[in-house]
């Protein structure tokens, strides 16, 4: 689960980390009010949508010529100007895509001085299975193209799970980032902080970029990400009230009620399959003849018929889906269930688009007779090469 940048930073100050003030508003009326609540006289307007590349996007309405989604005010009146202007407008950056997203809320934030941009960021590194900060001297800038540029300038450090962030780490992430005097005593409280918040609220992400050093010599998180585990949201009620349901895709929100692996992608052939390892198999013979898959939609080694249905009805309700691909190894998942499911969505959903169902394993045979007797127009496939040819073949 993501969060905005607000957010994000409401969380750090609650663990001690410097933050600037600031104030979210989600109408134009309110902006006056909460730049006056703030010191001045530098403030920034920034958009809050759950994507990176904010202040190098341009808003759809607004023509090429616009300023992107995070901008510099010097003046209360500059502040509220650009709140009307942003509000309520689609923002397109990088990672939005090419639809971009709507802004709906704004936080308008005390400017700073900067003397220089680091970058920090914390995850969970999979190859020593530990907590490991990132960090570079290279901050507010593409940090994937920073690894691939210039990897000398990107610093890993792995955290002891059982000693936490030592002096030594401490000293060692001080280094990396250059950092001396006032902005390395802030550094020996800020990093043990932002680790302790990352670990007690099971985080998956925590990426701050830029952390600046201002020109008094002192360090200020200037933009926070964060990601949670969702699996671990059961033991954080107050990190679920923050999901804003707006910043998501409906039908990723619907498959999360029926405990759906789902992914909506930007292709055209809607698949279902269960087990995640065959879902990325589908979607890559998908690919190889081809076509590019709509989504990955895993529904699980133990589907309900009823499941099934929710699973199949969520891939029909997407106007992208030019065909459907499913694809069911059965083990522990019976093929008489998933195929009992699909015939009960198509009966209530209808179909207008190819349906290619490939089913192999536990009650095989059940499942062809209940498609078969089905009435509907199902086309079968005898192996996912075969079904993956006829997919696309059909969909043209």
């Amino acid at each position: 689960m993501n969060i905005h940048e607000y957010q994000a930073k409401q969380l750090l100050k609650g663990y001690g980390a410097p933050v600037a003030d600031g104030v979210a508003i989600t109408a134009a009326d309110q902006a006056e009010a909460a730049a006056k609540q703030l010191p001045g006289p530098l403030y920034v307007v920034k958009s809050q949508i759950h994507a990176g590349g904010r202040g190098k996007g341009r808003f759809k309405e607004l023509g090429a010529e616009a300023k992107g989604g995070v901008r510099l005010a010097k003046s209360v009146e500059e502040a509220v100007a650009n709140a009307r202007e942003m509000l309520g407008n689609t923002l397109v950056t990088a990672q939005t895509g090419p639809a971009g997203k709507q802004v709906n809320r704004l936080y308008i934030e005390d400017g700073a001085d900067i003397d220089r941009e680091l970058y920090c960021s914390l995850l969970v590194d999979r190859a020593t299975g530990r907590v490991s900060f990132v960090v570079s001297t290279e901050g507010g800038m593409d940090i994937e193209a920073v690894a691939h540029d210039t990897p000398e300038k990107i610093v890993t450090v792995d955290i002891d799970p059982e000693a936490g962030v030592t002096p030594a780490n401490v000293a060692e992430i001080n280094a990396a980032l250059k950092l001396d005097g006032a902005a390395a005593q802030d550094g020996e409280h800020l990093f043990p902080t932002l680790y302790r918040a990352f670990v007690e609220k099971d985080m998956s992400l925590l990426e701050i970029n830029p952390l600046i050093v201002m020109t008094n010599g002192r360090l200020r998180v200037l933009d926070a990400k964060v990601s949670f585990d969702g699996n671990a949201l059961f033991r954080h009620p107050d990190i679920r009230e923050l999901r804003d349901e707006t910043e998501e895709d409906a039908k990723e929100i619907e498959a999360s009620k029926w405990d759906l692996a789902y992914v909506a992608l930007d292709g055209n052939i809607g698949c279902m399959v269960n087990g995640a390892g065959l879902a990325m198999a589908t979607m890559d013979i998908i690919k190889l003849y081809g076509k590019e898959p709509a989504n990955f939609c895993d529904v699980g080694g133990g589907a309900s018929k009823e499941k099934v249905a929710a699973a199949f009805k969520i891939i029909t309700a997407d106007p992208a889906v030019q065909g459907i691909l499913v694809n069911i190894f059965g083990g522990i998942m019976r093929c008489d269930v998933i195929a009992e499911g699909v015939v009960a969505a198509v009966k209530e959903v209808g179909l207008k688009v190819p349906l290619v169902v490939r089913l192999e394993g536990t009650n095989v045979n059940e499942g062809k007779r209940i498609l078969n007797e089905s009435g509907l127009a199902i086309t079968a496939a005898d192996d996912l090469d075969d079904a993956a040819q006829k997919i696309v073949a059909a969909v043209g």
